[in-house]
């Protein structure tokens, strides 16, 4: 080997590992979040990276409030939305078999409720055939806090 093509061949390596780390840091700081105003409540919607391998990964499904589309929820993401106090029913689109999994949340000035849509096997479901689905659940306001910092926030849906 040369003096020139040694260190040409270490850069190169050095080139080629750059490119194999890992994915970048989330977008959407947590700390540039407006403050709740006064008389709405924040609910917060998360989903999680799932397993790789799965097919349902990419599939984006529609978040409603009430019947009322919200928002797709893609793997990874956060978002919020500012709703005024009282009663809800969150529901998410089923991809196969629908899950049936919603939650109701009573929502009073102020709080912030986190929900998380969840790939949730069919059979776990009750349902014959195989396949994923998805549900909305309320999720700990603690357990929501571990995650949000690895998840890309979307902001103000």
């Amino acid at each position: 080997m040369n003096r020139i093509s040694g260190p040409l061949w270490v850069c190169c390596y050095l080139l080629a590992l750059s490119g194999c780390a890992g994915p970048s840091r989330p977008t959407g700081s947590l700390a540039q979040v407006s403050a709740i105003e006064p008389g709405l409540a924040r609910v917060w919607v998360l989903r999680q990276s799932d397993p790789p391998g799965r097919t349902i990964d990419a599939a984006r499904p529609m978040v409603f409030a009430n019947g009322a589309p919200l928002s797709e929820s893609k793997e990874g993401t956060a978002f919020f939305h500012d709703f005024p106090a009282g009663t809800y029913k969150f529901t998410v689109q089923a991809y196969g078999t629908p899950a049936g999994q919603n939650d109701t949340v009573q929502l009073a000035a102020g709080m912030q409720t986190y929900l998380q849509v969840q790939a949730v096997p069919n059979w776990e479901q009750g349902s014959s055939v195989g396949g994923f689905s998805f549900a909305v659940l309320t999720m700990s306001p603690e357990i929501a806090q571990q995650y949000m910092p690895t998840m890309t926030n979307l902001g103000r849906r």
